[in-house]
């Protein structure tokens, strides 16, 4: 049987979701930030969290954005086969974003072109990955991802020779060069196979995983707890500031590739992780 689902309830909970994102920082993110804290070696790096910390509930408490850059919206919409919108999806979502970052006071940080930088003025248009997958269910994942952290973000394409050295030299020149400019303590976004686009997009879909969520698969689980490990070691710390916590956590996804590509995403989030989701 088809479900019919009004798209104006897809505006309402993209307006909330996003309200609620740049303003609340998750439960289970402010732990880990709390855990680095207790963990941080450096004095400096130290004090850096705590202000982190205290930024984050002040901006909770008070309804106000956890940072100016309140980011470009991401989302990505797992959509049931047996799901019928009574109009488009992709307008409807749009229009959950104007009155999200109009009523909740929120940069609007979009340009409506590349080259002549004029400003859009409501945050328009969101990027949106559609999904069909079985059932009559839409979840609908949204992120407001910052300029910051997205700019120290890349994609290669290596050669499989490279190996898993290779992936590890990738991963940790990104996050040594991005230095402070992503605000750390970072969480690293990971996307292994695929092709060109198909890993950005799985590095970008890795940082809608909940903070403490671990691969189930073997091979990435104990890949993203090495390569936490070797990014702490690298002394960026805290806002770049130096220290012993520089990563709060790594997502690796990856799927099939060509015989002769190993390519490799690198997408990097703020200490803010900011990313809502709702089934509907």
């Amino acid at each position: 049987m088809i479900r019919e689902i009004d798209v104006k309830d897809i505006s309402m909970h993209v307006e909330n979701m996003l309200i609620d994102a740049c303003e609340n920082i998750p439960n289970n993110v402010l732990k880990a930030l709390e855990d680095a804290k207790a963990k941080e070696e450096s004095p400096l790096g130290k004090e850096v969290i705590d202000r982190i910390i205290t930024n984050d509930l002040l901006a909770r408490n008070s309804h106000l954005p956890i940072c100016q850059d309140t980011g470009v919206v991401v989302v990505f919409v797992e959509v049931g086969y047996d799901v019928h919108f009574n109009g488009d999806i992709y307008e409807a979502i749009n229009e959950g974003v104007r009155n999200a970052y109009t009523k909740g006071y929120l940069r609007k940080s979009v340009v409506r072109h590349p080259l002549d930088r004029v400003n859009t003025k409501d945050n328009t248009p969101a990027i949106v990955h559609v999904e069909f997958v079985p059932g009559d269910k839409v979840k609908i994942d949204v992120a407001p991802k910052g300029g910051g952290s997205e700019n120290m973000s890349s994609v290669h394409m290596l050669i499989p020779a490279d190996g898993l050295d290779g992936i590890k030299k990738i991963i940790m020149d990104t996050v040594f060069n991005g230095g402070g400019k992503p605000c750390p303590p970072i969480i690293v976004g990971v996307g292994i196979g695929g092709n060109l686009e198909k890993s950005a997009i799985l590095a970008k879909k890795a940082l809608f995983r909940e903070i403490d969520d671990e691969s189930k698969d073997p091979i990435l689980n104990k890949l993203e707890k090495e390569i936490k490990d070797e990014i702490n070691m690298l002394g960026v710390g805290p806002m770049g500031f130096g220290g012993t916590q520089t990563c709060l956590a790594v997502k690796i996804n990856c799927y099939p590739c060509h015989i002769a590509s190993l390519p490799v995403a690198v997408n990097i989030q703020c200490h803010a992780a900011r990313h809502k989701s709702i089934i509907l």
